[in-house]
């Protein structure tokens, strides 16, 4: 008998959020001027920030150390530049990892001049600290992700397709159709986090509509089911 994850819903208007005039953010976890002890993530995943910029905005050059900054472009043209010197840009589907080891800077522009950029980034706490910075990134296609679970991270050194990660962490998108559902299980000891980008789902039993999230405790699976055309992003972590 298959036995269901225990999810704890998030409602979209108990994330807080913020509108700063050249970009508004949504930070699930505390982060920033967002000063929260008791939400400072779950498991690995420690910061999942749903951000928007207006054309042509930039955060700059920025430091950070002894994280993996994941990004995931949900519309627009995301840029990227480091302090590696590294730069490019990814649509609708693009994936980035950037690892921020030993300390690096990088920023993140609106490649677009007339129209907006949306964005979700999270951090992951990797399993070792002091690792040689480093970038690597993908453009997916939204038939890549149509009616199914598309693993765009993996743990370093588990098989298939996707960027990887130094941790045992894995991340999924997908675009469901009306009716169409996938099942994700998770471990005993592990759990994760699952945001709806856009639509509506059932996920066992519980209604979902767009920006709710919910924290996942396993063991068990998740059953994800489109009401209607759905986007999703879903994070499988270790909670300890």
């Amino acid at each position: 008998m298959v036995t269901a994850a225990r999810l704890v819903i998030r409602p979209d208007r108990s994330i807080y959020s913020i509108e700063g005039g050249w970009f508004k953010a949504r930070w699930h976890f505390s982060f920033d001027r967002y000063d929260d002890p008791s939400n400072m993530g779950i498991g690995t995943l420690r910061v999942f920030n749903h951000d928007t910029l207006v054309p042509g905005a930039a955060w700059p050059m920025h430091p950070h150390r002894d994280i993996e900054g994941i990004t995931y472009v949900v519309s627009g043209q995301f840029e990227h530049a480091d302090s590696l010197g590294n730069e490019g840009v990814l649509g609708p589907g693009g994936v980035q990892r950037m690892r921020l080891g030993s300390g690096a800077e990088h920023s993140e522009r609106n490649h677009s001049k007339t129209e907006p950029m949306e964005f979700i980034q999270m951090w992951i706490i990797p399993a070792q600290r002091g690792l040689p910075p480093s970038i690597a990134q993908k453009q997916y296609t939204v038939a890549d992700r149509t009616d199914k679970l598309l693993r765009f991270l993996k743990p370093e050194g588990a098989p298939g397709d996707g960027l990887t990660v130094a941790r045992d962490v894995s991340m999924y998108v997908s675009r469901l159709s009306a009716g169409h559902e996938v099942r994700h299980e998770f471990a005993a000891g592990r759990g994760g986090y699952l945001y709806l980008i856009d639509g509506a789902l059932n996920v066992n039993g519980e209604h979902m509509t767009r920006g709710d999230a919910a924290y996942v405790f396993g063991p068990g699976d998740v059953a994800l089911r489109g009401d209607r055309e759905s986007d999703l992003i879903l994070v499988d972590t270790p909670l300890n």
